[in-house]
C-alpha cells in the first residue's frame, strides 16, 4: 500500500505522550520515499463556510486555466472570473488556507520547519473527468511533476491537498516510485543528452544574470520539464500495469512529493491544494530525492 493514514496527529497537533521530534522524522523519510500521507479529516483550521462558499461560486471551463491560483507573497489570485467582492473573500479563503497548512507543515514535518519555500496555494473547481484539455495540461495522465517558471535546483515538490468536495472523494492513479521509473525510462527521454548539454542553459543563465525574466534552471530541472512531457506522451508507461488507485474521501487530506510520485487524477471536483518547494539541504534521506536518483543514473551533477 502506498498511502498511510495519520493516527497520532490531529488538528490540534501531536497526540499525548507522542515522541514529537521522532515522529516527525519518521514521517519526513516517509514522504521522501515516495510514500503518501492521508488524514481523513482536515489536520488544521478549515471552516466550513470557506469551504461551502469556494463550492457555491459558479464555475467556467477553460482550456488555458486549470484552477483558481493564489500566490501567497504578493496575495495575487489568479483565474479567478468572479465580481470583486467574491474575488475578495475568496483571496481571503485561500490566504487564510496557505497559512493554515504552512503553519501545520512546519509542526507535523518539524525537519523542514524555517527551511521550506512557500510556493502557490490553488482551488481547482472543475470536475477532472472528461476535462479537455491539451495533452500535457491533463491531469488524467500519471506525471511527475515540475514547474517551467519556478526551477527547484534539487529541491523537492511537496503538496498538501485537500478534497473539499461534502460527498465524493477524488479519485488518483499512482505508479512506481521515482527510483524504478527512472531507472526504467530517464535514459531512453535523454537524461544523458540534457546533462551532457550545457550550451541551453549557460545562455538563459547570462540572460537570467543580466536581470531578464527568464527562469535560471540546472539540468536537473530540464530534465524533469522534458520527463513530464514525456510520461504524457509515452504510451507504454500510461498502459503499464504498475498502477494503484486511491480514493480519498470527502474532507480528506493528503500529502505527496509529486515529483516522486507517478499521479494522476482521474474523479474528482472542489479540491485545494498548497505547494512547497523542500531545498535539498533540508531534506531527512536526500539519497531517495530525484536529483539523486539521476546522478546515480547519469554519473555526474545535476545542479
Amino acid at each position: 500500500m502506498s498511502w498511510i493514514e495519520i493516527k497520532d496527529y490531529r488538528a490540534g497537533g501531536w497526540e499525548p505522550n507522542t515522541n514529537a521530534d521522532a515522529r516527525s522524522f519518521h514521517y519526513c523519510r516517509q514522504l521522501e520515499q515516495g510514500q503518501i500521507l492521508f488524514f481523513p479529516q482536515p489536520p488544521f483550521q478549515l471552516p466550513l463556510e470557506d469551504s461551502s462558499y469556494l463550492i457555491s461560486q459558479p464555475q467556467t471551463d477553460s482550456r488555458l486555466h486549470k484552477n483558481i491560483s493564489y500566490r501567497p507573497e504578493t496575495d495575487l489570485l489568479r483565474g479567478f472570473g468572479g465580481g470583486r467582492e467574491d474575488e475578495k473573500r475568496v483571496r481571503g479563503i485561500m490566504r487564510s488556507y496557505s497559512s493554515q497548512v504552512t503553519e501545520f507543515v512546519s509542526t507535523f514535518l518539524a525537519p523542514y520547519a524555517n527551511k521550506l519555500q512557500r510556493d502557490y496555494a490553488s482551488f481547482r473547481p472543475l470536475e477532472e473527468e472528461g476535462r479537455d484539455l491539451p495533452l500535457h495540461k491533463r491531469n488524467d495522465l500519471l506525471h511527475v511533476d515540475a514547474f517551467p517558471s519556478r526551477p527547484t535546483c534539487g529541491g523537492r515538490i511537496l503538496r498538501v491537498f485537500t478534497n473539499l468536495n461534502p460527498s465524493k472523494g477524488r479519485l488518483w492513479l499512482t505508479g512506481q516510485r521515482f527510483p524504478a521509473l527512472a531507472e526504467r525510462y530517464a535514459k531512453p527521454a535523454g537524461l544523458e543528452t540534457i546533462v551532457a548539454s550545457g550550451t541551453r542553459r549557460g545562455v538563459m543563465h547570462a540572460l537570467h544574470a543580466v536581470g531578464l525574466p527568464v527562469a535560471d534552471r540546472s539540468a536537473y530541472d530540464e530534465f524533469m520539464l522534458h520527463f513530464h512531457d514525456y510520461l504524457k506522451e509515452n504510451t507504454e508507461f500510461q498502459q503499464s500495469r504498475d498502477k494503484e488507485r486511491i480514493e480519498f474521501p470527502p474532507l480528506a487530506t493528503w500529502l505527496v512529493f509529486t515529483d516522486g510520485v507517478p499521479h494522476a487524477a482521474l474523479s474528482g471536483q472542489y479540491a485545494m491544494e498548497q505547494t512547497f518547494i523542500v531545498p535539498a539541504g533540508a531534506l531527512v534521506s536526500r539519497e531517495d530525492a530525484p536529483i539523486a536518483v539521476l546522478e546515480r543514473i547519469c554519473g555526474r551533477k545535476m545542479a
